[in-house]
């Protein structure tokens, strides 16, 4: 099996060519394109309203906030901005609370979308995500908090959000930082017992939700599977053991 024929399985650059001693014109045309979309993924606005309406049409409860990074530029340069509520964002979470009383009670779980480093990931990879792990989550009687959608959000922002909603757990949906070969991967982080100060250890990650990726079908199960679990056994992250025996989907697609 030569270079041209591992290239069907694997989108890494890897059986390129040459031209002398420089790559081939196409290669370099393609680099050059690649890094622009990655540039682009993470420079780019999500538009948040159409993504409200999106949950508004199927009349799941959400709120749109943001971190204390105030712009994209600050968002890239203080990455510890983003793991924090604004102030003016948690005003808007207590009014929130405070206008319903069915939301001051706990929850078993809040789902928080964020833009993170890809907005393409939010336009091509979170609502396919979402149509297929939205009728699971509510076949499986979970008791959501409204969606908290947040602009300019890390990871870590997502612990304070479930901590606010008093929820067992909290799930991030979150643009992964793009590479040369992919710029709208989307990465899900589970958390049983969400509170501010966590660190890596106490989440769970599935990654490269995409088209090429990790179909959106297998990760939406996979998802219920590691969120039923949590709850079950009271704990998330590195002494949460993925017990599943590894399958492929039909409907994945490898490139």
């Amino acid at each position: 099996m030569d270079w041209q024929d591992w290239k069907q399985w694997t989108t890494a650059r890897i059986g390129l060519g040459r031209s002398g001693v420089a790559l081939p014109t196409k290669e370099i045309l393609q680099f050059r394109l690649d890094h622009a979309k990655a540039r682009d993924a993470v420079w780019a606005e999500v538009d948040f309203t159409a993504l409200s309406e999106f949950f508004s049409e199927r009349e799941i409860p959400s709120v749109m906030i943001k971190s204390k990074a105030t712009s994209r530029e600050e968002y890239l340069a203080r990455p510890d901005l983003g793991k924090k509520i604004s102030s003016q964002s948690l005003q808007i979470l207590e009014n929130l609370s405070e206008s319903d009383p069915k939301l001051s009670e706990d929850f078993d779980l809040s789902l928080v979308i964020s833009d993170g480093l890809s907005a393409s990931a939010i336009r091509d990879s979170l609502l396919p995500f979402l149509e297929s792990f939205l009728p699971s989550l509510e076949h499986s009687k979970i008791k959501m908090s409204p969606v908290t959608i947040v602009k300019n959000g890390r990871v870590a922002i997502g612990d304070e959000i479930g901590a606010f909603w008093k929820s067992k757990t909290v799930i991030i949906l979150i643009g992964e930082r793009p590479g040369l070969s992919t710029e709208n991967s989307l990465g899900l982080y589970l958390t049983y017992h969400p509170s501010s100060g966590l660190t890596d250890e106490k989440r769970n990650c599935i990654s490269n939700i995409r088209l090429g990726g990790m179909s959106f079908s297998d990760a939406s199960r996979k998802a219920l599977y590691l969120l039923t679990l949590s709850l079950q056994k009271q704990l998330s992250g590195v002494y949460l053991k993925d017990e599943e025996s590894p399958s492929l989907s039909e409907n994945r697609k490898i490139e």
